[in-house]
């Protein structure tokens, strides 16, 4: 399906949340937050990199970008997700749409790496691995997986924005 990747616009902030809410409502392992997440990483400034898949003037996808700090100090480290698609256009190759531009859009920050807990054969396809010493405690260390942008992989706990422990 084509959709058009746009930068997140004030009015997108209501659509951003129901497909969020949506595309993780029937989800396994989730705790239902992440339309939360992404209200408060806003509301925080600390979104780096929101965008959103339009088709048809609807907003039918949205990921979300922001900075994680790693215990061994190494800077420009960033964190992907939440990541939604509405369920009704999901495999049809919007998420890896967005995927690709924000990445993309990653880059063009000068951001040495990303980091992202989810489904490994889905971020692999991106080149996204598990990374020995790079961490994200209390998860099992294949859901977990790393991308430098830099060339360089820093070692240690990852830890993510406050908004990551929002209650619902």
């Amino acid at each position: 399906m084509a959709s058009h990747i746009r930068q997140e616009r004030p009015d997108d902030v209501e659509s951003i949340h129901r497909v969020t809410e949506l595309a993780f409502r029937d989800a396994p392992h989730t705790d239902h937050t992440e339309p939360f997440i992404v209200d408060v990483l806003r509301r925080s400034g600390v979104l780096a990199v929101s965008l959103v898949a339009e088709s048809q003037g609807e907003v039918i996808g949205h990921v979300a970008i922001s900075p994680v700090s790693v215990s061994d100090g190494a800077a420009g480290w960033y964190g992907l997700g939440p990541i939604s698609v509405y369920p009704d256009h999901q495999r049809q190759g919007v998420g890896s749409q967005l995927m690709t531009r924000a990445l993309d859009e990653l880059q063009g920050l000068g951001a040495a790496g990303c980091v992202v807990l989810g489904y490994p054969g889905y971020y692999s396809r991106f080149g996204f691995r598990v990374v020995p010493g790079l961490v994200y405690p209390g998860v099992p260390a294949e859901y977990f997986q790393s991308l430098s942008l830099s060339g360089e992989y820093p070692k240690g706990e990852v830890t993510y924005h406050q908004a990551f422990v929002v209650k619902a």
